[in-house]
């Protein structure tokens, strides 16, 4: 009788946990389609890309120019876990009237590419990514800086291990998804049975480059702790900035003036690559 009892417990514990296996992904990542033309995202000068990885699928993209006088620097973005590049235009915009050139792309699965969406296939995306900005004429190598923004901060992060980046910035970053999974799913076994992880927390210890992180103080996705606690484990040079009012996905902080502002500065500290300008990026904290 006891072996039965156990079994009508245990039965739909581990059926509950073989669909969470199956359907996981579907509860991470959230892809949009077609992005249309860069024009119909209000980038009429961007010129369309295509890049090739590693395993053979063409993910699309969009290379937007910085208005003169350019900076030299080229900032690649990778996107959060929704949507596709059409609604990461704004930031493009702001960033090319800076003088910062940038390059917007998608993931598999996401704006019509082929795929399906993974950690270990977001990692060969960001590979053939970079490789292929790097391989422009018109982008100096020594000065690509890596944006990654919620879900794609671990994106970013996982490369800059690998290939270390002139500088960094993570919007709205968290620690781990599985830190994540655990805030917004505390009923489920998230440690047993996530299968994408991105261990931004333990990765980050090794990052060398100089690194800004956004995050807001109204964030009902990826919670300010969960930032500041990825920031407090980074070393210096870095800068943490708050902005006060915002939410996860509002326009302020996605382009934003007070987000636009915080970029420029940091950028312009680590371009001047001088003792003064590092000492002034260590361990600042700003909330705006």
């Amino acid at each position: 009788m006891w072996a039965f009892r156990l079994a009508v417990v245990l039965i739909p514990i581990v059926a509950g946990i073989v669909v969470l296996w199956a359907i996981q992904r579907g509860l991470i990542y959230f892809p949009s389609g077609d992005p249309g033309s860069p024009a119909d995202a209000g980038l009429p000068h961007a010129e369309t890309v295509a890049i090739t990885t590693d395993d053979g699928l063409t993910l699309g993209g969009w290379f937007v120019p910085a208005s003169e006088p350019a900076s030299g620097t080229t900032v690649v973005v990778f996107n959060g876990n929704g949507g596709n590049r059409a609604s990461r235009a704004p930031l493009a915009t702001q960033l090319a009237r800076q003088g910062i050139a940038s390059l917007l792309f998608d993931y598999r699965g996401y704006g019509g590419n082929p795929g399906t969406p993974s950690e270990k296939g977001l990692a060969s995306d960001a590979r053939a990514v970079l490789r292929y900005v790097a391989s422009r004429r018109d982008v100096d190598g020594d000065r690509i800086v890596y944006f990654g923004e919620s879900l794609g901060s671990g994106v970013a992060v996982g490369l800059a291990i690998e290939r270390p980046p002139f500088a960094m910035i993570l919007r709205s970053p968290f620690t781990s998804l599985v830190d994540v999974g655990r805030l917004h799913y505390p009923f489920l076994p998230v440690a047993l049975v996530l299968r994408d992880r991105f261990p931004s927390l333990v990765r980050i210890v090794t990052l060398k480059s100089p690194l800004l992180v956004i995050a807001t103080d109204n964030d009902d996705v990826v919670p300010t702790a969960l930032s500041e606690r990825l920031y407090n484990a980074a070393a210096s040079p870095k800068r943490l900035v708050i902005i006060e009012g915002a939410g996860h996905n509002d326009e302020e902080i996605l382009a934003g003036r007070r987000v636009i502002a915080a970029i420029v500065e940091f950028l312009n500290g680590v371009s001047e690559q001088s003792p003064q300008s590092t000492q002034r990026l260590a361990e600042k904290v700003v909330k705006d």
